[in-house]
């Protein structure tokens, strides 16, 4: 492999207006997202800490809904990425039927569970009443929003992996913007309707959503895309492209599971110290939001400019694209982690309704996301890279068994051991951070992602090319 040096990186100005041109408009899409969740976020405050608390809890049940999902997805659209840099449309199209009934699959088995086992769902995460009481009232209206979250999930990720990033632009404002002014007429009561407070908040997110699919399927019927199919065709998809697909999306949906029912674990450590804890965790989760949409962008670029390259057999391109994308993803991380810095401030005046020693809390944990921000987007660059290339089982090994082999036992060590605080523990779990860099780089230079999975063999795996 030819050296490439760390100038080089971020030197390239075409290169960095390309890699822009296709993140941009994912990242002003989850921007808008997230205010609007703000917002959101900011109303379930004036409810009171148990309100936002519980909130917080349910949304970490959907998270692993919607990941395990998103692992789906991902996959496929990295098939459908390569397959369009390959011209082979009937098999992008049964990549897209793939990941479609498949992504409805999990989200009928999440909604069914989030209205069967509510509650049992909720004692996971707090033992505390008034949490539990709150978050029934939520997950039980809010679950029936999974299915079409699926179909507009599938949706985008076809989208993006052909390039096309200005539709699911406009669904997704279209729908966080419709989400935010119904959460304010139905929480409150407005414009004579009754006062529905938590109950009304997730029956806007389920409107929203409804609304959102439907704007996403009028797209693609009204619009050409290669991938595009027919409902009766639905499930015509050949045992190769099937069987391609699961093979590479498999380790991705266990990662997405076990990495969110992670997250969801030390959500649980964290709440041991308190609701102030969880509320305030909850308020730095919503803020810092606003600098991790780098993320979903960077996710787009590297699909398009590495996924492409790959399945038209540009190997040289695709590798000097990856070492590009991990440059100028980190120098962007670190003007990302210095406004991140800067936006504690802006808590008190947003959360004025929230205590003190919550607000305190969430202001804490964004200093520390602060300073490890760049640390957090080289590795999930190096994700983004091998998960372009197939390379999905490095991708499980370096992100959900390394946090649930080091990074939960070191947390958990802490919350039942020791005495510390809230933020020694948080400290503690996020050093882990510096040890999951080194392993993802050595990952990254071996470079087992540069594959082109548009060349099918009998056996289970692609052929490898070098």
């Amino acid at each position: 492999m030819k050296s490439i040096k760390l100038k080089q990186f971020v030197s390239d100005r075409a290169f960095m207006k390309k890699t822009l041109f296709i993140a941009l408009p994912l990242m002003i899409q989850q921007l808008i997202s997230v205010c609007v969740n703000l917002v959101d976020n900011l109303m379930v405050g004036w409810l009171g800490d148990a309100a936002i608390a519980s909130v917080a809890a349910v949304n970490r049940f959907y998270m692993i809904a919607m990941f395990a999902t998103n692992g789906l997805a991902s996959a496929g659209g990295v098939f459908i990425a390569q397959f369009y840099g390959a011209k082979e449309e009937q098999k992008m199209k049964e990549s897209f039927r793939t990941i479609l009934s498949g992504a409805c699959v999990i989200m009928v088995v999440f909604s069914i569970l989030g209205l069967a086992v509510s509650r049992q769902i909720l004692n996971f995460f707090t033992q505390d009443a008034a949490v539990i009481a709150d978050g029934v009232k939520y997950i039980r209206i809010a679950a029936w929003s999974f299915v079409p979250a699926a179909v507009t999930m599938s949706s985008y990720n076809a989208m993006r992996a052909v390039g096309e990033t200005k539709i699911p632009l406009r669904c997704s404002v279209t729908s966080v913007l419709i989400n935010a002014v119904l959460n304010y007429i139905l929480m409150f009561g407005k414009l004579g309707l009754p006062r529905l407070e938590l109950q009304g908040a997730a029956l806007a997110t389920l409107i929203a959503r409804i609304i959102e699919m439907i704007l996403v399927l009028a797209a693609l019927k009204k619009r050409h895309f290669a991938f595009k199919t027919k409902v009766s065709h639905i499930f015509h998809i050949s045992g190769d492209i099937f069987r391609h697909v699961i093979v590479r999306a498999t380790p991705l949906m266990i990662n997405e599971i076990l990495w969110t029912a992670g997250n969801a674990m030390l959500f649980k450590l964290y709440s041991t110290r308190g609701a102030v804890v969880m509320s305030g965790y909850s308020i730095a989760t919503t803020v810092g939001d606003l600098f991790f949409t780098l993320f979903g962008g960077m996710a787009a670029a590297t699909t398009v400019l590495v996924a492409q390259p790959l399945g038209a057999n540009r190997l040289d391109e695709a590798r000097e694209n990856g070492y590009r994308l991990v440059g100028f993803s980190v120098f962007l991380a670190v003007f990302m982690g210095i406004l991140m810095n800067l936006s504690r401030g802006i808590i008190p005046l947003l959360y004025s309704q929230i205590s003190l020693e919550s607000q305190t809390v969430a202001a804490r944990y964004l200093l520390v996301q602060s300073f490890m921000f760049w640390i957090y987007m080289a590795t999930t660059e190096f994700f983004f890279i091998l998960r372009a290339g197939g390379d999905t089982k490095n991708t499980l090994i370096m992100d959900s068994f390394f946090m649930w082999l080091v990074n939960i036992p070191v947390v958990a060590a802490v919350t039942y051991l020791t005495n510390w605080n809230y933020l020694f523990m948080y400290l503690a779990g996020q050093c882990t951070d510096l040890l999951k860099l080194l392993f993802s780089y050595h990952l990254f230079r071996k470079e087992q992602w540069l594959v082109n999975l548009t060349v099918m063999q009998k056996e289970d795996a692609p052929q490898e090319l070098s």
